[in-house]
């Protein structure tokens, strides 16, 4: 067993982590950084949708780890298991321990396969397919080829929170899209079951959403959530959760796109830095923990309760390294996190409805258009500007503030009055 100690360590070497320590080398090349990542493999993921539609290849959604993590910073490629925030260390797997000055952690969220009874059993065959892993996203655009007259597809949706909001919905929409395209969209059913309540969190954009399910015909069945997968029969049970009774219902499939239920990893889970929820406890302003104010967290593990998306890392990222660096120069934290995330909604192929939003759901788009409307230019946007911002510019600590609309809402009112 070997100590180490290091300025500033940071848990994770996804979007996250490797932004802030590339932020951090650019404002100071000298800080000793250490980033804990056991990975080699680095994934774009908000683009396993267009892999699992067939419209991204899947080679472009991985690079090399190595390729991102900043010059000079150490890397330890291992896996964190445990924290003394009294003592400001981190446990490794390996036996080793690792101490700090200050810590950032932001390993992302653990997906709950297990939860749903039979799901890891049959997943990647039997018609069973979800863009959740690279590995499975590929499957996912099988399964829709292959689809025929009088067959039914399900998509699933689990309980909050999870990896961008949309994502359940997004490959529905695609592919009902391909159905229409290939003159199936009234021969295949194509339904799609959540345990919320609507179709999104922000009535603006679900109401705008709603047109999209009714254009496709999708059959959409609210209040019900997937609890079991049998591939073999290929059946799926659900529990309504409709008024007081939770009965069970069994669905038929020939294919079923799965959205796992999600959580904070278990050892973050376990460690004193998490909340009852088991997410990392920070201030959803400053992203310093509530407790330890040498500890931030930003990201998928952190409580902050705000959509889980690349958009928003890459507007908290420079508030976590801003704040480091104030807390080393004995300034005061600045609270600008506003709870911003985007999430492309891809209705089509060729179409996307961009859903910009900050804490409350409150929409604040970037650009100056209507964000409700699904454009061609969204769609260009979300498959080839956002990957060459993400590996080009993000990870290399670049960072860019463009202003969002806060007052859009008080317009939205306004409009609705006047008409």
């Amino acid at each position: 067993m070997t100590k180490r100690s290091h300025e500033i360590v940071i848990v994770g070497g996804g979007a996250a982590g490797i932004t802030v320590a590339a932020i951090l080398k650019r404002k100071n090349h000298s800080l000793d950084i250490a980033l804990i990542e056991p990975s080699e493999t680095h994934y774009y993921q908000p683009a396993l949708t267009l892999v699992g539609a067939g419209a991204f290849n899947i080679k472009k959604v991985h690079r090399p780890e190595s390729h991102y993590i900043p010059k000079d910073v150490h890397w330890i490629k291992d896996y964190a298991q445990g924290f003394d925030p009294k003592n400001n260390e981190v446990m490794l797997r390996s036996g080793d321990t690792v101490s700090y000055d200050q810590l950032v952690v932001c390993p992302g969220l653990h997906l709950d396969w297990d939860k749903i009874e039979g799901l890891q059993e049959t997943l990647g065959e039997n018609g069973v397919c979800s863009n959740y892993l690279p590995q499975y996203a590929p499957y996912t655009w099988e399964c829709i080829k292959k689809l025929q007259s009088e067959q039914v597809a399900l998509f699933t949706q689990p309980q909050m929170p999870i990896k961008c909001a949309g994502a359940p919905q997004k490959i529905a929409y695609l592919a009902a899209d391909y159905l229409r395209r290939h003159g199936l969209q009234h021969d295949v059913a194509v339904r799609f079951f959540t345990p919320l309540g609507a179709m999104f969190g922000i009535p603006y954009f679900s109401d705008a959403l709603d047109k999209v399910v009714e254009r496709y015909g999708i059959d959409s069945n609210f209040k019900h959530e997937l609890v079991a997968v049998n591939g073999h029969n290929k059946t799926a049970r659900f529990k309504s959760l409709l008024g007081d009774e939770q009965n069970d219902i069994e669905v038929g499939f020939d294919m079923i796109h799965v959205t796992p239920p999600q959580s904070a990893p278990p050892f973050i889970k376990e460690s004193p830095l998490a909340n009852d929820s088991g997410w990392v406890d920070v201030n959803q302003h400053t992203l310093q923990h509530q407790r330890y104010p040498n500890i931030f967290s930003l990201g998928d593990a952190a409580s902050t309760p705000n959509a889980k998306t690349a958009a928003a890392v890459r507007k908290q990222a420079p508030v976590v390294a801003n704040n480091l660096m104030a807390i080393k120069a004995g300034n005061a934290l600045s609270p600008q996190y506003d709870g911003y995330g985007s999430c492309p909604l891809t209705t089509a192929y060729g179409k996307v409805m961009l859903a910009e939003f900050t804490y409350g759901g409150k929409v604040t788009p970037t650009l100056p258009l209507e964000p409700s409307k699904e454009r061609y230019s969204m769609w260009l946007l979300k498959k080839y500007g956002l990957p060459l911002m993400y590996w080009d510019y993000m990870l290399k600590g670049i960072t860019w503030d463009v202003h969002h609309d806060t007052h859009y809402p008080e317009k939205i009112e306004k409009r609705l009055a006047h008409n």
